[in-house]
């Protein structure tokens, strides 16, 4: 006996092209974590991909399969900071916003890790402009980010006069931490220094 009635069709399931390679996103998170160790420990001069495999317990064949160099694995994990960024208070208040952006902004540039990374990469700022580019839009992109929503929020609240100069704000709020914990790299805070540097900073601002 036969019926019209159609046998329901199945889609087929889309194959990725043969020869295509599929990058575990836990893989590529072991290699990027592993670059930031290696850094750390041996620099960037020093710093190889057969380190960086076997820090993160891969072939090199694994690294090579998604960045082509040490070079470009580099730039792309620095330029990754910037997406990752910080997120930007909400205290009702210039000065309270400044005062927590400094709490988590120190805790992150004094870690360990990074306080050994960011001088290094500086230092290679200066020889690759490559590497000075993406670090530069890191720190655009992530902590300047932050910086002009807090001037965007006391503007909205009146505190921060409408023609106040946005790039000298921007200079006060990122530049006496950076250059304390980076620059100079001094070992330990003053007490109260975050909470006088937040209002010295919400008051120079102000003044603008």
């Amino acid at each position: 006996m036969t019926t019209n009635a159609e046998e329901p069709k199945t889609r087929p399931r889309r194959r990725a092209p043969a020869g295509a390679a599929v990058l575990r996103e836990d893989v590529t998170e072991a290699i990027r974590a592993a670059v930031f160790e290696e850094l750390a420990a041996v620099g960037y001069a020093r710093m190889s991909i057969e380190g960086i495999a076997r820090r993160a317990g891969v072939g090199k064949t694994a690294v090579y399969r998604r960045w082509r160099s040490k070079l470009h694995l580099v730039l792309d994990v620095v330029s990754a900071l910037a997406v990752q960024g910080l997120p930007a208070p909400d205290t009702g208040s210039l000065e309270g916003d400044l005062r927590l952006l400094y709490e988590v902004t120190s805790r992150a540039l004094r870690h360990p890790v990074a306080s050994q990374i960011i001088p290094d990469l500086q230092a290679e700022a200066a020889r690759n402009p490559d590497i000075a580019e993406a670090m530069q839009k890191a720190l655009r992109e992530g902590q300047e980010g932050v910086a002009s929503k807090i001037v965007v929020a006391a503007r909205r609240r009146g505190e921060v006069r409408a023609d106040a100069d946005d790039d000298v704000a921007l200079d006060l709020i990122s530049g006496p931490l950076y250059w304390r914990s980076v620059v100079i790299r001094s070992p330990k805070l003053p007490k109260g220094y975050l909470g006088s540097l937040a209002r010295a900073t919400a008051a120079a601002i102000k003044a603008l």
